[in-house]
């Protein structure tokens, strides 16, 4: 079988559709009728080479210019055509009335220009759109829902777990359903979460440590948010003394770019002198901790295996899987980021905590007291 051959326009305007987020991955995939890798690795590379754009040549030469009149003008009598075919259309129809509206046959427009015109993937018309894999998210859940309970469960034990609730499974789908989730088994044992290439390892500095006060720890990780046609992954900044949660974001692909709007946002609101997190690439990586040490705060990562070193946000994930998504059953993911949106707000202004006296996060975050302890305090811990 032929391999599908896509435009760069075609994948440049996929990779903005994920990068805005509205949609999951496998949503853009069914629409757009490529696989869920593939818009995966377009995302990646726009987002990796977008900072290049805004320092390339601005100006084009004289000759450029007059060349591209030249051309211009040149395409005038085919862009006539093209609005005059434009005209007996209409673009505020559904996908498949789009599909219809192409003429194969057309003199004077290719089938290319055509959806371009219509705003239609070329794809979509060629091929057959991609169907969502629902049995596969059905396992995703309950894989979900059960980590949430038992996050001790291995691969091995997790699918003992669905073979006892009837589903057909073998370890090796188990796996890679548990590595595309970005979950793992909470005990001690070597090769766990896999860091960035070339990364630089850094200790766990929380062991013995006092946390006393706001602002002395700050820790961050990344779970499985699911949705009715997919999944998004959600980051989450929480400070350790007050359990408040300093920023959050979603995105349909698990890459470094949200983390580090995450981290941007957190910082708008004071600053750690230790930010901890697991070794995983996102937080790993060099940009991720080269902005973290301009601000010269300390970096710790958990032991291989040990996610209990980052045990208050895993405790954040509980809560909110329980109180809030498993409640609400998100359908899309605008839904989830107003859902999320409220928890936080709730979770953060008027949840009490049991550790926190029956307080509430931001009382104890923004209850500043003696600006003076706190500053010995971070002297100290530095």
């Amino acid at each position: 079988m032929q391999r599908k051959q896509h435009s760069a326009e075609f994948k440049a305007k996929v990779a903005i559709e994920a990068i805005k987020g509205l949609k999951t991955v496998n949503e853009l995939a069914t629409e757009h009728g490529v696989h869920p890798t593939q818009i995966h690795q377009w995302k990646k590379q726009v987002l990796d080479e977008l900072p290049g754009i805004f320092s390339s040549r601005r100006a084009q030469s004289q000759k450029e210019q007059e060349d591209l009149t030249a051309s211009l003008y040149q395409q005038i009598g085919q862009l006539k055509v093209e609005l005059d075919w434009l005209k007996k259309k209409s673009l505020a129809l559904s996908l498949d009335h789009k599909r219809q509206l192409v003429e194969p046959n057309h003199s004077d427009i290719s089938v290319a220009r055509q959806c371009e015109l219509l705003d239609l993937a070329r794809s979509s018309w060629y091929y057959k759109p991609v169907a969502v894999d629902a049995y596969e998210l059905h396992l995703m859940n309950l894989i979900d829902a059960q980590y949430t309970k038992t996050p001790f469960y291995g691969i091995r034990r997790m699918t003992a777990w669905l073979r006892t609730q009837g589903e057909v499974v073998n370890h090796k789908r188990v796996a890679r359903m548990m590595r595309q989730m970005g979950i793992e088994a909470i005990y001690p044992r070597p090769r766990t979460t896999i860091p960035a290439d070339n990364a630089r390892r850094y200790p766990y500095l929380l062991k013995g440590l006092t946390i006393d006060a706001p602002n002395l720890v700050w820790s961050t990780d990344i779970t499985y948010i699911r949705l009715a046609r997919g999944f998004v992954y959600l980051v989450a900044i929480i400070d350790w003394y007050s359990r408040y949660v300093l920023s959050w974001q979603l995105s349909n692909t698990m890459d470094i770019h949200f983390c580090l709007v995450a981290l941007e946002q957190a910082l708008q609101l004071g600053q750690p002198v230790i930010f901890n997190s697991d070794q995983g690439s996102q937080f790993t990586s060099h940009p991720f901790t080269s902005y973290l040490e301009s601000r010269d705060i300390r970096i710790s990562h958990d032991g291989k295996g040990r996610a209990f070193d980052n045990i208050f946000i895993e405790r954040l994930w509980r809560s909110v899987k329980y109180e809030e998504v498993y409640l609400k059953d998100y359908s899309t993911v605008a839904v989830a980021m107003e859902g999320l949106g409220n928890y936080f707000e709730f979770y953060n202004h008027q949840r009490l905590h049991q550790a926190l006296n029956y307080q509430v996060p931001s009382a104890v975050h923004f209850s500043t007291g003696d600006d003076n302890y706190v500053l010995e305090q971070t002297q100290k811990n530095k």
